[in-house]
């Protein structure tokens, strides 16, 4: 078993066979794939590949990137998509977090007035949001790990994923001091990569989750935009190589990781 815990299976590189790349997922061993949303337009197509197949999850919410496009109105019908969905039958409950939110001050226009500040708002705005309906967030962190955490000690929030973790040890650290797992996807498989692979070695395997983030970051055997949620297995292999484990031993590891930080999938 294994559980892709971050794969924005929607994204239009797939070219509408969203099913067709979850079902050879399905068919390599991924038993569960967290969708997560970007922006207001495809909150209800991931709700819609939710209810498609029993093995899609999803987490609903406003992207850093996506903050320039987005207006303060898209809070609102985020909190009301939440609200209705938390609220709902049992087919409805595939909803597992709040995500894909943070920061992003790897593209210099957003680290400048005023995309800073609205970037900033959007987060803590959707911080509480999770706080409010108890559910984990999903973060990008993409240089951003301090200020990320700063809103964290302010907004408490029952934990998540800091996706694509590239931080230091003492991030980590606190990160994971905070209820939170740490993702690692692609990225990890390049052997130029030496401080993610020693986070991947060195850090509690209680901490680590493994995603693909498809179709983007893909491992080192394929190119750009080619990444699948299919090549999950073979990234965990990777894994279980650097940490000197069996295969078995990191599979069950880390799906249990993602169940016990997104709760409601494991009751879905």
């Amino acid at each position: 078993m294994w559980v892709d815990s971050h794969c924005h299976l929607d994204a239009s590189e797939f070219g509408g066979t969203s099913l067709v790349v979850a079902e050879a997922a399905a068919q390599a061993g991924v038993t569960a794939i967290v969708v997560p949303a970007v922006h207001k337009s495809n909150f209800d197509t991931v709700i819609h590949l939710g209810e498609q197949r029993k093995d899609c999850f999803y987490a609903l919410g406003i992207h850093p990137m996506y903050v320039p496009t987005s207006k303060e109105d898209d809070l609102l019908l985020l909190r009301e998509k939440v609200s209705a969905l938390m609220a709902g039958a049992d087919t409805q409950k595939k909803l597992v977090a709040i995500g894909e939110i943070g920061l992003d001050y790897f593209v210099p226009a957003l680290t400048q007035s005023p995309l800073k500040e609205k970037q900033e708002y959007f987060y803590t705005e959707q911080l509480k949001l999770a706080r409010d309906f108890d559910l984990p967030v999903l973060l990008h962190v993409r240089r951003s790990q301090d200020i990320i955490l700063k809103h964290l000690r302010r907004i408490k929030v029952r934990g998540g994923i800091a996706h694509a973790f590239n931080g230091s040890v003492q991030q980590a650290q606190t990160f994971i001091d905070m209820g939170f797992k740490l993702g690692f996807g692609g990225a990890m498989t390049f052997t130029r990569a030496l401080q993610i692979r020693r986070l991947a070695t060195d850090l509690p395997l209680s901490s680590i989750v493994l995603e693909t983030d498809a179709p983007d970051i893909p491992p080192s055997w394929l190119p750009e935009g080619a990444n699948t949620p299919a090549q999950l297995p073979r990234i965990g292999k990777l894994l279980a190589e650097l940490r000197h484990l069996s295969l078995a031993e990191v599979a069950a590891a880390t799906t249990a990781n993602a169940m016990s930080v997104m709760p409601r999938m494991q009751r879905a």
